[in-house]
This record gives C-alpha cells, sequence and structure tokens, in this order.
C-alpha cells in the first residue's frame, strides 16, 4: 500500500477518502481499485469540486496531448461512477451537465493538516450520542469553538432553534475525545421539565446515582480532580437553574470544560459565547447554475440529504435557481432544509417550492410576534406537519406527550385515545420515521424513537391547539401506571431480581406523568396510582429524593376513605425507605412502617410483611434499638414459616444473625449467618426494588465482624473481603455502602492500617458519588479512627468531631456510641482526661436495653483506660472487670483480650505480674489463628515483661 503521512492532501465525501500524493481512493478504510485515467478524472475533478469542468479542459488534463476523443471520456467516466456506487447516468457526485462538461456535486471534507491517514483511536463513551446525519457547512465553526473552548473552558453555542447547535457541538465533543483520553459526557437537558432536577441530571449523565438534597459538593468531588468535557445540550428552559451551577463547577474544577447548547447565552462568569449563524445561501441574482450554488453550505446540505432519500437524483442545470430560493426562504436553517428536502421525493423541487411559498406566506403573517427565525424554523415545521395525511398528524400530535425515548407499545398507547386503531398507528409510526419526522434511539433491549426536540415542541402546540392535550397526557399516565405495576408483579416473592433496571430510559417519561396527574389538569386519583405503581421503579434506580417527593405527595393527596389499601401499602414502605436514607433515621421512618406493615397484615399479604419486617428491623438497627430489631426478626420468623418458602428462611436467619451480633450474642450470629451461608453462597440481587439494599449483604458483614470478635481474625479478614467483593458485583449504591461501613472495622481491629485506609477512602468517594450523607459523615469518622492509630491524633479527633454532628443530626446512633468511643481515647491522649470521661460516659448512656450492645464491652474497657490515666486504679480495675464480665457472656474473645491487656497493664504496675499473667496467657492461648494481629501482637508483648 502506498505510504502516506501528512503532506498527503486528504478528502473525504461520503464514505470515501482520496488520497491524492498516493493515488489512493478508499471506501469505509477499504483500497478501490480504480484505473488510472478514472483516478485522474476524480483527482481533478474534486480539485474543482463544485465547478463545470468544460469536457474539451477535461480531456486536455488528463491525456495531455493524445488524441481522444470524448466517448473515451465517457467510458472512464462510466467507470469512475461504477467505482462510487453511482446508478446509471444518474449521479450524487459525479453530475453531467449537459452540452458543458461535468461537476463534482458532493460536499468535500478536508482536514487539517496536521491530522494523519486516521483519526487517534478513543473510543466515545456511551453517553456521547452520534449525530443524525453527516454535517455540512460548519467545518470553520466546530474549529473555532475548539480553539475557545481549550482557550476558555467554558463555551455556549448560541442561536435559534434548528439551526443545527447540537451537530455542532456534537462534532466538537468528537474530535476533542482524543484530547480528553475519552473523557467526554454528554448531558440532554431537553428531556428535563422540572428545572430543579439539574443537578441530578448531570450525576446520571455522568454514571452517578442521587440520593441527597444537594448533589453539588457530590459533584465537586468527583469533578475536580478529572479532565472532562461535559456536553450541555438544549439548555434554554432551564437556565435559571443551570447557569449558577455551571458557574461553580467550572470555578471549582479546574481541569473540567463545558460546551453548552442554548437559544440564549448562560450569562455566568467565564462564559464564552459563540453565536451560530444561518448556513450561507447563493445570493439572488440571475443565472444561476449548478456549479454557483454548490458552493454555497445550504444549498449543498439540500441536494445532499435529496441524494440520501432519491437515489436516481440528478441536480438539473434549470432547478439550480429554485434550489437557490429555497434554502433562501428557510433562511438557512438546517432542520428547515432537511425538511423541505425530504419532500422532493413526492413533489420534486419546483413544486416543494410553490408549497413552500404558500405555506410560509400565511404563517409568517401569523406570527409576527415571534422572533424571526423562530418564525421561519416554525414556518418549517408547520408546512411538514401540514403535508401529513390525518392519521399521520395525530399520531404526531400524540407522541408530543413522551420525553425523551419511548416504545412503539407505549406509542400505540397512546394512539389508542385518539381514536387511531393499531394497524394505523403501526404504520403512521413507519411513515413519520421515514419522514424524519421521529428519529430510533439506540437500547440495549428494543428499539426505541424519539422527537426531535423542536418538532415535540411544535406538535405539542398544536395537540393543545386541538383540545387533545389533557386526554393524551391521561392515556400517557394511565399507560406507565399499568407498565409499573406488571413490572411489579412479576418481581413479587423473596428472591425477584432487578426487574426495572432495564427499563431506566423510561424515566423522563415517568416524572413527566406525575407531573401531569399532580397538576391542576391532571387526575390525583390516578396520580396516587402512578405514584404507587412507580415507588419500587425509585427505589431500584437509587433515585431516593425523588422517591420520597411522589410518595409523600401521593399519601397527602389521598382520599383516606377511598384509597386502596395495598397501593398505601406500598407508597408508605417507599416512603419509610427513602426518608431513612435521605433525611436519616426519623420517627416518621418508624410511623411509615409501622402503618404499612399494619396494612400488609390486614391484607394477609406474607410477602409484604416479611419486606417490611426487614425494612423496620434496619431502622430499629440504625437508631440502636437492637432488641427491637431482634423482635422484628423474630416476628418474621413467624411469617416465615408460614410462607414455607426457603428464601423467606433465609432472609430472617440473616435478620436474626444481624440482631444477635449487635445485641452481643456473637455465637447465635455466627452461627444464624453462617446457616444462611450454607443454604445461599451466590450473589443476587435481593429484593433491592422493595427496600433500596440487599441485606444479605448486612448479614455478611455481621458474620465478618462476628468472626473477629469470636477468636478468628483470619477467618474474619477472609470473610470482610468476599462481602465486599459480593457487594460488588450487585452495582448497587446503598448496598456497597454498607459493606464498605462495616467490613473497614475489621481492618481496623486487626491493625491492618493501609487496607482499612484503602477502604476508607472507597468509600469517602463512593457516598460522594452516589450523594449519601450519613455514609459520607460516617467515612469522615472512620478516617479520623485511622488519622488517631496512626499518631496524628490532633486530625483524628477533628475528623471525628466533624462526623459526629451529621450523624447526631440523622439519629445514627449505631454509628455515634462507636465514634464517641474512639474520640474520648483520642482525649485522654491528649491530656484532656475529664472530657474524655465525659464523652465516654455520654455514649454509655445511650445504650438502651441495660447496656447489651455489641461495643458495651469496648466502651468499658476504655472508660477503665480513662480512669486509669486519671489515677483512679480502683474504679479503673472495677470498670475493666465488668467489661471481661460482659465479653465473655457476649463470647466476644476479642473484646476479651483488650479488656485483659489493659488490665494486666495495671496489674503490672501494681506489682501483680502473677495476676496478669494467669489472666493473659490462657485467653492468648485461645487463638489458633490471626497471631501476628495487632492485639495478639500487643498480648504478646505484655505476657513477655510479665515473666
Amino acid at each position: 500500500m502506498p505510504d502516506t503521512n501528512e503532506q498527503d492532501s486528504v478528502i473525504s465525501f461520503g464514505p470515501f477518502r482520496l488520497f491524492a500524493k498516493s493515488r489512493l481512493l478508499e471506501k469505509d478504510g477499504t483500497p478501490l481499485h480504480l484505473g488510472g485515467r478514472a483516478l485522474d478524472i476524480l483527482i481533478f475533478l474534486t480539485e474543482r469540486a463544485g465547478e463545470v469542468v468544460d469536457k474539451r479542459e477535461l480531456i486536455k488534463r488528463i491525456w495531455a496531448d493524445v488524441n481522444v476523443d470524448e466517448g473515451s471520456l465517457r467510458f472512464h467516466i462510466t467507470t469512475l461512477r461504477k467505482a462510487l456506487g453511482d446508478a446509471g447516468e444518474s449521479s450524487r457526485y459525479v453530475v453531467n451537465v449537459p452540452g458543458r462538461g461535468y461537476c463534482f456535486a458532493a460536499p468535500l471534507l478536508r482536514p487539517a493538516a496536521s491530522e494523519g491517514r486516521t483519526s487517534p483511536s478513543a473510543a466515545s463513551p456511551r453517553s456521547l450520542p452520534s449525530p443524525l446525519a453527516k454535517m455540512i457547512g460548519r467545518d470553520d465553526a466546530v474549529e473555532r469553538i475548539s480553539i475557545e473552548l481549550a482557550e476558555h473552558r467554558f463555551v455556549t453555542i448560541v442561536g435559534p432553534g434548528g439551526i443545527g447547535k447540537t451537530s455542532v457541538a456534537l462534532a466538537v465533543a468528537q474530535g476533542e475525545l482524543a484530547a480528553f483520553e475519552g473523557q467526554v459526557c454528554f448531558v440532554d437537558f431537553g428531556a428535563l421539565a422540572d428545572a430543579r432536577l439539574v443537578p441530578g441530571t448531570i450525576a446520571a449523565a455522568l454514571g452517578l446515582t442521587v440520593s441527597s438534597e444537594d448533589p453539588i459538593p457530590g459533584l465537586l468531588t468527583v469533578l475536580r480532580s478529572r479532565r472532562i468535557l461535559l456536553v450541555f445540550d438544549s439548555c434554554e428552559h432551564v437556565l435559571d437553574e443551570l447557569a449558577p451551577v455551571a458557574e461553580r463547577l467550572v470555578r471549582e474544577a479546574p481541569q473540567l470544560h463545558i460546551l453548552a447548547t442554548s437559544r440564549e447565552s448562560f450569562r455566568a462568569e467565564g462564559e464564552r459565547v459563540h453565536r451560530l449563524f444561518p448556513l450561507d445561501c447563493p445570493p439572488q441574482r440571475e443565472g444561476l447554475g449548478i456549479a454557483d450554488i454548490l458552493a454555497y453550505p445550504a444549498s449543498q446540505l439540500f441536494v445532499e440529504r435529496i441524494a440520501e432519500s432519491l437515489s436516481e437524483f440528478e441536480l438539473r442545470e434549470e432547478d439550480a435557481p429554485l434550489v437557490a430560493e429555497i434554502c433562501r426562504r428557510l433562511d438557512g436553517i438546517a432542520l428547515a432544509i432537511e425538511l423541505a428536502a425530504g419532500r422532493v421525493n413526492a413533489y420534486g423541487i419546483a413544486g416543494t417550492a410553490s408549497l413552500l411559498d404558500s405555506r410560509f406566506s400565511l404563517l409568517w403573517r401569523g406570527r409576527r410576534t415571534a422572533i424571526p427565525r423562530h418564525q421561519t424554523l416554525s414556518a418549517a415545521l408547520a408546512w411538514s406537519y401540514d403535508l401529513l395525511p390525518p392519521a399521520e398528524s395525530a399520531m404526531l400530535r400524540g407522541l408530543s406527550v413522551f420525553v425523551g425515548p419511548f416504545t412503539l407499545e407505549a406509542a400505540l398507547a397512546v394512539a389508542s385515545c385518539q381514536g387511531i386503531s393499531e394497524p394505523e398507528a403501526v404504520e403512521a409510526v413507519s411513515n413519520l420515521l421515514s419522514k424524519s419526522l421521529i428519529a430510533t434511539s439506540p437500547a440495549e433491549r428494543r428499539l426505541r424513537y424519539r422527537l426531535l426536540d423542536t418538532t415535540r415542541a411544535f406538535v405539542a402546540d398544536k395537540l393543545v391547539e386541538n383540545g387533545e392535550a389533557d386526554r393524551v397526557a391521561r392515556a400517557h399516565a394511565e399507560y406507565f401506571r399499568d407498565f409499573l405495576h406488571d413490572i411489579a408483579l412479576k418481581s413479587t416473592g423473596m428472591q425477584s431480581t432487578g426487574g426495572f433496571l432495564p427499563h431506566a430510559d423510561h424515566l423522563p417519561n415517568v416524572r413527566a406523568a406525575l407531573t401531569f396527574s399532580f397538576s391542576d389538569r391532571g387526575d390525583r386519583t390516578l396520580g396516587v396510582d402512578l405514584a404507587a405503581s412507580a415507588a419500587q421503579f425509585f427505589l431500584e434506580l437509587t433515585l431516593l429524593t425523588e422517591c420520597y417527593r411522589w410518595t409523600q405527595q401521593a399519601l397527602a393527596s389521598r382520599d383516606t376513605s377511598a384509597v386502596d389499601s395495598r397501593k398505601e401499602m406500598t407508597l408508605q414502605a417507599a416512603l419509610g425507605v427513602s426518608v431513612m436514607f435521605t433525611q436519616g433515621n426519623t420517627e416518621a421512618v418508624r410511623s411509615a412502617f409501622t402503618r404499612s406493615l399494619q396494612l400488609a397484615r390486614e391484607l394477609e399479604d406474607l410477602h409484604w410483611q416479611l419486606w417490611l419486617l426487614r425494612g423496620l428491623h434496619i431502622y430499629l438497627t440504625r437508631v440502636g434499638d437492637f432488641h427491637g430489631a431482634l423482635g422484628t426478626g423474630e416476628q418474621g420468623e413467624s411469617v416465615a414459616r408460614k410462607l414455607n418458602d426457603p428464601a423467606a428462611t433465609l432472609n430472617v436467619e440473616w435478620m436474626l444473625g444481624v440482631a444477635h451480633h449487635l445485641i452481643g450474642n456473637q455465637d447465635k450470629a455466627v452461627q444464624f449467618c453462617e446457616s444462611a451461608m450454607v443454604h445461599n453462597p451466590g450473589s443476587q440481587r435481593q429484593n433491592i426494588g422493595h427496600l433500596g439494599y440487599d441485606d444479605r449483604i448486612v448479614a455478611l458483614v455481621a458474620l465478618a465482624r462476628g468472626l473477629w470478635l469470636t477468636g478468628r481474625p483470619e477467618r474474619a479478614i477472609e470473610a470482610a473481603k468476599y462481602t465486599v467483593r459480593e457487594a460488588e458485583l450487585l452495582e448497587q449504591p446503598l448496598t456497597l455502602g454498607i459493606s464498605l461501613i462495616w467490613t473497614i472495622y475489621v481492618f481496623l481491629w486487626v491493625g491492618d492500617w493501609d487496607n482499612a485506609e484503602l477502604l476508607i477512602e472507597r468509600l469517602i468517594d463512593h457516598s460522594a458519588r452516589h450523594f449519601l450523607g450519613p455514609y459520607h459523615a460516617v467515612g469522615i469518622g472512620q478516617k479520623g479512627e485511622l488519622l488517631l492509630r496512626r499518631g496524628d491524633v490532633a486530625g483524628g479527633i477533628e475528623h471525628l468531631r466533624r462526623s459526629q454532628a451529621t450523624l447526631y443530626a440523622t439519629r445514627h446512633r449505631i454509628m455515634t456510641t462507636v465514634f464517641a468511643t474512639t474520640l474520648a481515647e483520642g482525649l485522654v491522649s491528649q491530656n484532656q482526661p475529664d472530657e474524655a470521661l465525659q464523652t465516654i460516659n455520654e455514649a454509655i448512656a445511650q445504650i438502651p436495653d441495660h447496656g447489651e450492645s455489641f461495643d458495651m464491652p469496648e466502651m468499658l474497657r476504655v472508660k477503665g483506660d480513662i480512669l486509669a490515666r486519671s489515677g483512679k486504679a480502683v474504679e479503673a480495675e472495677s470498670c475493666l472487670r465488668k467489661s471481661l464480665d460482659l465479653s465473655q457472656r457476649q463470647c466476644a474473645v476479642g473484646w476479651e483480650l483488650r479488656g485483659a491487656i489493659s488490665l494486666g497493664r495495671i496489674w503490672r504496675q501494681a506489682g501483680k505480674t502473677g495476676d496478669a499473667r494467669d489472666l493473659l496467657a490462657p485467653l492468648i492461648a485461645r487463638y489458633q489463628e490471626g497471631l501476628q494481629t495487632r492485639d495478639l501482637v500487643a498480648a504478646r508483648e505484655l505476657l513477655g515483661t510479665l515473666n
């Protein structure tokens, strides 16, 4: 193959690339065999692209001093056309101008001189869509915007609707893939009806989930350290919310670049506005020919689009002035030109020009208050719409209710309310697709359709004008109510898997349907039904803030006497979960779970009873009511027996194992958890849709911690690592967060600071990325504990105090006592024994149920150490004896060894070395593994001093 380099002249047209110096023609990257004369003709015509080359001039250039007739020229022209795939004598590339010569009519792309044979290899991110068609006439704009983006970091492409802002933005983004190493993310705001969801939409495009009221800090955590280009599309309707967000992101994330499209500028600090003007059109003058009009991108676009849909099309010389007129009348608006080109197949160029004139003049006079370019686009859309037969225009109006992608089934449901039969609707969708009024949208499972935003906005007005808007919106809401309800029914049972995840792209439509249903135009009864159907959908997608919003609105709107008990049960359960994970462990959570459980019992729905007991169980553990959690587990045991379902029995064993672990019954905890693991060792999405997390992972956590507490540190480490791996497989943010929080302690307990640090940093990052506020606070506290263990006492105390402030506010009592214990250790090491004693006493006082808690032995040990440091040896020894006694009752060998070390040191100072040796030696001997873990090393060192 000939060598091509940066000096080689490379031009592209359609699927072809021509390397003139190397005399090589490629199609889709594959070299084509083309005779020398035909190739010479192609090179010459492309050098004079858009011009009509006289036949005699062409013969003289190709054959030089050789005498040949026009027959030879026609032969090689035919050969060239066959190679280019042109049909017969017609051509979309080489045009015969009768009586004059030939013209290369297709638009050419000439890359920059620095561009090599191939562009840098960089895979396009899934979130960056491909343009709908090849872009024409915007190469200069793309180059200028790319330069501006590099210099200013924040560029907004501004122009009227349909002018091609999105196409230009996508071309710029594609060209920047290599520079950003593939880190280019497309954020479509066109599907967003509620501006308050702007931060969540950005997070979703980045693959993050939202479960906090303010996602911005989490976004900044992700973006500060990344070189990334965000492409914000169709921003004009959310500018009030988006402008300050974009301004802050650019200001605080120094490597972030933003490229936006909007009908008006953001008017934000640091923004560079690039105004996109219409495509240049041929002037209005006499004698315009093909070569003249093809020098203008508007005409090139018109001809290219005709050729794409009409393979036998050949532009005639007499049609050139008409093409110029059409482009001028459409003001060079790309969308309008494409719509007009789509009608040439039916009406011809002359017929299209005449229709254009009559339709647009009426619409212009009817819309004097609109901006001029909006008049033109509206006119183009109106003209195209008016050409549709009744069934297709009605279908298009109905489709405007969809926000983002939709399926054929959904379209048929909406069509039925307009009196369109199913066969008619299927045919109408097919015809609208061929006329480019709807487009396909890529999807993994099934074909999706969508309307262009400008088309949707136009036909939505027509829907209102025809008095159909409310009827169609109701049908749309009813469809998604039934659609989500059917998925929920298929997800019954204790081992149902994530049935809603494959349908996540319906989220904008579900939001729109809920918004309509609860509006003044809607039907609140329908809204309640839809919110109940959507509750599990939101939970499975971890959209907890939205779940709370709609379930609360549904429950506040309902007529208590008329509401369906099952729907209220579903709504109360979803409300409880969403409030618990977004606002904290309030009494509203207990109330919601309790009411939902009452309804489940009235309905005698055993599956829901067990699900709700699980939800109540985790709530009670989070607020520190461990005996209450055990009680819910025992109630679940009774329900599981009635169900006679092995999966239900597993769930109960996990609940009981976790409750016993937290109360302090470590042997029972390990027994229940190990039994459940034997019966179900594999990972699966256990009813995440109902509760937002997988409680099998919670049980695995309890098992790992229980193994350390019962004196099996190596097995505890293995179980902790396994737990995190299993949680990762589920790809569910809440579940992974839970696994990280509790397995971190295994590594802290054994003294593996490096692995603890890795998991802590991962937890902090994970909770920030997914807006899990309380989890982030826990990560900060655990980082404080690690800093303290490594000797940075001041840094550790600062992190612990910061964590405690958030956790107390959210009633996360299970963690506040843990961190208070560590904080007390830090305070006493800084010679603040009084504050340390007050801190540990307050922590102990928080423990209900007569001090029955997994960490009570450790709190008593720390209190004993503080008393010893204060010179109160008698009180210290009493406290440590209580710690040892409780550790023995709990079978918590890990706590017992720590208590023995603390008491042994006091006895050594008091000269009771024999007593200290008799205390320590048997405990050390009980360990058969983990001999190099921190506590065992310290115990052996202390024992060595006692000999």
